[in-house]
């Protein structure tokens, strides 16, 4: 059973954001390896939050993700920035909340 809270809400919005935007990375003509890595990873993030088995944690592959959206960024090419950003805020988001940097009541 999973419990449903603001927590994994962030964190679903910005790991589908990331998919869809390594989506549309693979869809243009730019860089398809960054598209390919950062489908990879969107995906892994994804499974993370609901499998355990996953080798590297949620935390690491949010780090990961966070990465390769920062590069995506740079190297976005005639992309659009509005799901990559919007992607990289949900992470950050996430990453500053589960590590307990911030703590708001009633989201961790």
């Amino acid at each position: 059973m999973i419990t449903l809270s603001w927590l994994l809400v962030i964190a679903l919005a910005g790991g589908i954001l990331g998919l869809i935007d390594g989506i549309l990375r693979l869809r243009g003509r730019g860089s398809s390896v960054l598209g390919i890595i950062e489908l990879v990873v969107a995906a892994l993030f994804l499974l993370s939050l609901f499998f355990a088995g996953i080798p590297l944690g949620s935390v690491v592959l949010a780090v990961v993700l966070l990465v390769v959206l920062v590069v995506g960024l740079v190297l976005r090419g005639r992309q659009g920035l509005g799901i990559t950003v919007a992607a990289l805020v949900l992470v950050v988001v996430y990453l500053v909340l589960v590590n307990r940097w911030l703590v708001i009541p009633g989201v961790n």
